[in-house]
């Protein structure tokens, strides 16, 4: 396991790949914001300590699963002052998983239980392979809607338009999809670790439900709880 705590965005500057939009906390709009916590000393205790439980699990239900890809997650903690609660996958410029985590969710989280799901739902992205295939299916759209565009005889700039909108409405075709094998995943991944998914899930009781809209990056949170409460069950 490795652990690192950043004063600043050094984590993101070398990133290549782009968070696959499965951040398992969602900021609170504004007006609504409370001011933002900072963890105290028992918080990053309890961080620590779940890290040092799930990542483990997490690296052997990866190499578990085969294939060319990194198992080795990089830990890291954003303690900048003022960043909302928020969670996410990335990748480094050599292919190597980043699991980040801003200080503020590490004082937002109730209890353990919560806090290792949502290191299980973001190492879950990594193992499922959520951003080659939302490359994938980014690319496919911009060859799409720009090919779509050169047919008929659209100008340079309005190509260039619409590839960029093929591949926005790509990358957000399976981001919903993405987020429930998370889920589903982490909660076992959770519960190999000997933690409480149910209880972990429970989370989303208390952040911004984003509804079932079209091509929204997040399923509906009743959806996402169900979803956690069935693999439980099959578990």
């Amino acid at each position: 396991m490795r652990w690192k705590v950043l004063i600043c965005a050094v984590f993101l500057a070398g990133c290549e790949v782009t968070t696959t939009g499965g951040d398992a906390p969602q900021p609170r709009p504004t007006g609504q914001q409370q001011s933002v916590k900072a963890p105290s000393g028992t918080q990053l205790a309890r961080f620590r300590q779940v890290v040092a439980r799930v990542e483990p699990v997490a690296e052997r239900e990866c190499r578990a699963r085969g294939g060319n890809v990194n198992c080795d997650f990089n830990v890291v903690l954003d303690d900048r002052p003022g960043r909302p609660p928020n969670a996410f996958q990335t990748l480094d410029r050599n292919g190597r998983p980043i699991l980040a985590f801003t200080a503020s969710l590490i004082a937002d989280v109730r209890n353990e239980d919560e806090l290792a799901f949502i290191f299980a739902h973001e190492a879950s992205h990594h193992i499922r392979r959520h951003i080659p295939r939302q490359q994938q299916s980014a690319a496919a759209g911009a060859i799409l809607l720009g090919g779509l565009a050169t047919l008929a005889g659209a100008g340079t700039g309005a190509v260039d338009a619409a590839t960029n909108v093929g591949a926005s409405v790509g990358a957000r075709s399976y981001s919903k999809e993405f987020e429930l094998e998370a889920d589903a995943l982490g909660t076992i991944i959770a519960k190999k670790s000997g933690y409480n998914p149910i209880r972990g899930a429970e989370y989303f009781t208390r952040i911004p439900d984003p509804g079932n809209r079209f091509l929204g990056s997040h399923p509906p949170n009743a959806q996402r709880i169900e979803t956690v409460r069935r693999v439980n069950a099959q578990f």
